[in-house]
């Protein structure tokens, strides 16, 4: 018998023995049931069936036990078992559970589901309450499928591991073990034991407990929008009930079950059944689906929701015990499914934690985590993995030794390095055993006009070396760009290091000479420029040259807390207008200068050819940023709950020109929240001062985004005044800008009766500038948004009125999401 069937057979008998009480759970016609719930009676400790009906409990030590089987839709099923030997099978058929109205009277004048509802709403917060604090296991679960996939992408070969001929196959597997401790109503920290991922050895499992906290005592749950929980104090408005029949628990509760239905198909609301416990008027289980168009998740068709809960006479709460989320997906062509298992187990209700208990830490590896074996899972993992499941690990694991080596890296190198007819207009040359790339590319979206160059094309070279799983990385590229009106190449190039994946120092130098827009935040991008410029005449990108020698640094400091500096050696130079070419030209339309400062003044330059040196620091902070710690690695978390703090000083120093020195320090507060399921609302506030900058340079101003061609790519409009023109309020003093948006995310127009079937948002906004020289200048404006069709929702359109001591101008703006 050689070694490895030697070490098949201990894994196998190893895995059993460690098993200890198991067995198949089957309904009357001998069909397995997946997601039963598997539990020690008056404890939280329990398993869940996997597809296969199988199933494992973890028990301590010989003795009686009294297991309680429940599954929605059957009759629970208690048997007491003594233990004595290990493992211990008992398998167990369910039975249906007959659910009826049994003597309930049901009228059109009173509707008993609505009786029932309005009582769990009264004590919904209550019942949220008796929880404030705990201690429990967890484990979690992922799977993803792809059923179908295309072979081509925009003309290139889509290559996805774990897909068969079929194109069909798993494409994620993962699980975590942690341990999990909560505090009401929103701290919760996850210590992770143990994580694996099919086919990588090295990698972490992004399942955690708080992306699956779905709490339906709190009026909203966060899933991938706000969505209103059927037991939310405003429910009425957003569901309607109906009592679908009523069935007695094991320990003789009457449980209502009530389906929930939407009173409008697109609101962000739940469909299916939840059943409430009579008297106590708390969950005893969830089985709801939500669209992907409900949950604002354009990709998603439909999430299922099941959670059960379990009732302990010692903490006399009925508690979380597991939980599944099934969805499927369609989308640019890919078809598949997949689900998140959770499982909570051994919890310690209300242990007395305390806000000390926490801090800014959420999810925390060991650092082993990632390097446990199968027979450590085999033992510990509470829901029995499936066929299909066993498959994918023993597959990928033997795959991924051999994807590995070196003969086979340099084997699919190979193949991949070889120049092609399609690699003119890019190629990359790849080590994958040493872990560099290098290459070129000459994109399509290089071809751009504008009137100081004409047209311009572009291409890159680059280089990329990966240290320790991309956590440190070198990477070295260089641009080139011609004009062919001004007939000059200008090339650029930089060098950049990152240092760690903690604090994620980087350092870069670069340099060159290429064209620049007088506002650094560039407002038009070269596309729109370019349709603007020949097709309308109206060339608004305003350029100058920038030959630069330029060092930047950045790494966060602490948590929360991220510094930028940099420091820049330039050279300016004034463009000037080289072509007046156009597609359409209308009578008596030409095109203005170059100059921002006055659009007739032809061959001025707006200031003189200089050079400067320019240094920069800013911090960033921001409030209540919480972090996953990976070993060697952290992932930070925003808050919705407190702002992003900016601050910033700029000095320009060493100019040929010494009108051109200056000195400015700023600030930006800006945020991002939900109102609960009004919508969400954005504000984005700046203001700072200039010192020593009366005769500065134009590009040194303080420049404000503004929008004169109708159309914006901008996701939302808290960066840009959509109404003003580029350059009109630049100042080179004090200045106060301020945006703030509400997208209501279909809470006004989801009520409207029919025009709730389109699924449109209604957004709207304020907008205001204010500088010494600059009269207060305000824009408002009310859009729609999320217009298209089927999963494609690419525009958006809003009416905008400007005012300046009084009317200035209205307009339309065209949003567009596509690129």
């Amino acid at each position: 018998m050689d070694k490895s069937l030697l070490y098949i057979l201990f894994v196998t008998f190893s895995s059993i023995a460690s098993a200890q009480v198991i067995g198949t759970i089957t309904n009357t016609k001998n069909e397995p049931l997946p997601f039963v719930n598997v539990i020690i009676e008056n404890t939280y400790n329990g398993t869940t069936t996997n597809d296969d009906g199988y199933y494992e409990l973890n028990i301590s030590e010989s003795k009686t036990y009294t297991i309680i089987y429940t599954y929605i839709g059957y009759k629970t099923v208690k048997k007491k078992i003594a233990v004595d030997k290990f493992p211990y099978t008992i398998n167990i058929t369910l039975e249906d559970e007959s659910v009826s109205l049994g003597e309930v009277v049901v009228s059109a004048e009173d509707n008993p589901a609505n009786a029932i509802m309005r009582q769990a709403i009264t004590k919904r917060k209550e019942n949220l309450d008796k929880i404030n604090s705990y201690k429990a296991d967890f484990y979690s679960r992922g799977l993803i499928r792809i059923k179908d996939a295309p072979k081509k992408f925009m003309g290139q070969d889509i290559e996805i591991d774990g897909l068969d001929s079929t194109r069909t196959g798993i494409i994620y597997l993962s699980e975590t073990i942690s341990k999990l401790q909560f505090l009401n109503p929103d701290k919760l920290k996850e210590k992770i034991t143990a994580s694996k991922v099919s086919g990588d050895s090295n990698g972490f499992s992004f399942n955690n407990a708080s992306d699956v906290d779905y709490n339906f005592y709190k009026n909203t749950i966060e899933f991938g929008n706000e969505i209103v929980s059927p037991i939310a104090n405003n429910a009425f408005t957003y569901y309607r009930y109906k009592l679908e029949g009523i069935f007695y628990d094991d320990r003789g509760n009457l449980i209502n079950k009530i389906n929930v239905i939407p009173k409008r198909e697109n609101d962000p609301v739940f469909s299916g059944s939840i059943y409430i416990v009579e008297d106590q008027w708390t969950i005893y289980a969830v089985e709801l689906d939500i669209t992907g168009v409900q949950a604002r998740i354009p990709a998603a068709d439909v999430l299922s929701l099941k959670q059960s809960f379990s009732y302990s006479e010692t903490s006399n709460v009925w508690a979380l015990i597991s939980q599944s989320l099934d969805f499927s997906y369609k989308f640019l062509g890919f078809k598949g499914d997949g689900r998140f298992t959770a499982v909570y187990s051994n919890y310690d209700i209300n242990p007395g934690l305390t806000r000390q208990d926490f801090g800014r830490e959420i999810v925390a590896f060991e650092s082993e985590a990632n390097k446990k074996d199968s027979l450590f899972w085999k033992t510990i993992r509470p829901v029995p993995l499936t066929s299909e499941e066993r498959t994918d690990y023993i597959k990928k694991d033997s795959i991924q030794i051999v994807k590995e080596s070196k003969p086979y890296l340099d084997s699919i190198d190979r193949v991949n390095n070889k120049f092609k007819l399609g690699s003119i207009l890019g190629y990359s040359y790849q080590n994958s055993h040493k872990d560099f790339r290098l290459g070129y590319d000459i994109p399509i979206s290089g071809v751009q006009f504008n009137t100081v160059q004409g047209y311009t094309a572009r291409a890159n070279v680059f280089f990329t070396k990966n240290y320790d799983d991309f956590k440190r990385f070198f990477r070295a590229n260089a641009g080139f760009q011609y004009g062919f009106s001004d007939d000059r190449l200008r090339a650029t190039g930089s060098l950049t290091y990152k240092f760690n994946n903690t604090n994620r120092r980087f350092l870069t130098l670069s340099g060159g000479v290429r064209t620049e827009q007088f506002n650094p935040s560039n407002p038009i991008t070269p596309f729109i420029n370019t349709v603007s410029t020949l097709f309308f005449e109206d060339n608004y990108m305003k350029l100058y040259d920038r030959t630069f020698l330029q060092l930047n640094y950045s790494e966060e400091l602490v948590n929360g807390l991220r510094l930028y500096s940099g420091i820049s050696y330039e050279r300016r130079k004034a463009l000037f207008n080289t072509t007046d070419q156009v597609f359409t030209n209308e009578e008596n339309d030409v095109y203005t200068s170059n100059n921002p400062l006055d659009e007739t003044a032809f061959g001025v330059a707006p200031f003189e050819t200089h050079n400067i040196i320019k240094a920069n620091v800013t911090a960033q902070i921001n409030f209540g940023q919480e972090y996953l710690s990976y070993p060697d690695s952290k992932f930070n978390v925003g808050s919705d709950k407190y702002p992003t703090l900016v601050l910033s000083y700029e000095k320009g120093f060493g100019s040929t020109n010494s009108d051109y020195n200056f000195d400015q320090v700023k600030v930006r507060i800006f945020q991002s929240f939900n109102i609960a399921d009004k919508g969400r609302f954005r504000y984005n506030l700046r203001a700072g001062k200039f010192f020593n900058a009366d005769d500065i340079a134009f590009m040194d101003y303080q420049h404000f985004n503004g929008n004169q061609t109708h159309v914006s790519t901008a996701g939302n409009y808290t960066n840009v005044f959509n109404n003003l023109d580029y350059y009109s309020g630049s100042t080179n003093d004090a200045y106060l800008e301020a945006h703030a948006e509400h997208d209501f995310n279909g809470f006004i127009l989801g009520k409207i009766p029919l025009l709730n079937k389109l699924n449109f948002n209604l957004v709207v906004g304020a907008h205001l500038l204010a500088t010494p020289d600059f009269k207060p200048y305000q824009e408002y404006s009310i859009g729609v948004d999320n217009i298209g069709w089927g999963k494609w929702r690419f525009l958006r359109v809003d009416y905008i009125r400007s005012y300046q001591s009084g009317f200035q101008s209205d307009a339309i703006l065209f949003g567009l999401k596509f690129f």
